[in-house]
Order: C-alpha cells, then sequence, then structure tokens
C-alpha cells in the first residue's frame, strides 16, 4: 500500500511539472482510505488560495456528508501557511502530518504558530518531519531551476 506522504509527493511532483509550487496534500479518513489528493494549482487557477492544503481539503469535505473533519488525517509535503492552518483549524481536523518545515512562511511550528495560540479554539495532532529530506528536496530543486533560468 502507497503511503499518504508518498501520495503528496507524486502531487507535489505533477505540481513542479505544470510549474506550480511542488506541495502536495492528502486527505485520509479514519480507516487510511483516500478522500482527497491534490497539488498546488495557484498558476493554472490563477487564484492565490489554490494551495494543495485547501484545494484536498475541501474535495475531502465536500465528498462527505459531514461539517467536519475530525476523523481525517491531512499529509502534506509542507508545513502550511497560516491560511492553511486556519482552514486546518475550521474544519476540526484530527490530524495533520507534514514533510519540510518552512520558516519563512510556515505557520504551525513557525511564524505565528497558529494552533499555540489560547484563541485557536482547534489544535489537531500534528506530526511534522515526515520524509523532511525528500519533501526539501523536491522544493530546493525546483526553485535552484529558476534562479538557474
Amino acid at each position: 500500500m502507497t503511503s499518504p506522504m508518498e501520495i503528496a509527493l507524486g502531487e507535489a511532483r505533477r505540481a513542479a511539472a505544470a510549474g506550480e509550487v511542488p506541495v502536495g496534500a492528502v486527505v485520509t479518513d479514519a480507516a487510511g482510505a483516500v478522500l482527497a489528493a491534490r497539488g498546488n494549482a495557484v498558476e493554472a487557477g490563477r487564484n492565490p488560495l489554490y494551495h494543495a492544503e485547501f484545494l484536498a481539503l475541501s474535495a475531502a469535505r465536500a465528498g462527505r456528508d459531514e461539517k467536519y473533519l475530525a476523523d481525517c488525517t491531512l499529509t502534506v509535503t509542507l508545513e502550511p501557511c497560516a491560511f492553511c492552518a486556519g482552514a486546518i483549524a475550521a474544519l476540526r481536523l484530527g490530524r495533520l502530518v507534514f514533510g519540510a518545515y518552512d520558516p519563512k512562511t510556515g505557520a504551525v511550528e513557525h511564524g505565528p504558530r497558529l494552533f499555540a495560540q489560547p484563541t485557536t479554539h482547534h489544535r489537531p495532532e500534528i506530526i511534522g518531519g515526515v520524509r523532511e529530506q525528500d519533501c526539501a528536496a523536491l522544493l530546493r530543486e525546483f526553485f535552484g531551476a529558476r534562479r538557474d533560468a
């Protein structure tokens, strides 16, 4: 069986091939079934909200007859930003698993540390650094190629 992070990495690779920042995300239910998997689509959609996490969470939620995703896990290749962390909190997601840490725009372990704020009413279980090297390498390669061009 393919792990959720491997699926997320596949989505990130597809995003990179399409000229998007290589971030991929997958939402699984309590049994581990994949509900949705998406990569960044900011450029293709010409919409700055089309982050992989937002797209995957939206698709997973739309496919269920429930308001929240409390029994679900989001696996993403990069530490979520404030926008995506806010969506995670709003959907009351049960668990967040991410790969590469993002000291620049991350909002979970860096920056605003959204889930550590006393005003944040929901905090998922958080597991960071899963396949961190693989996830970070995709981003380095993508941005390195852009700098060299």
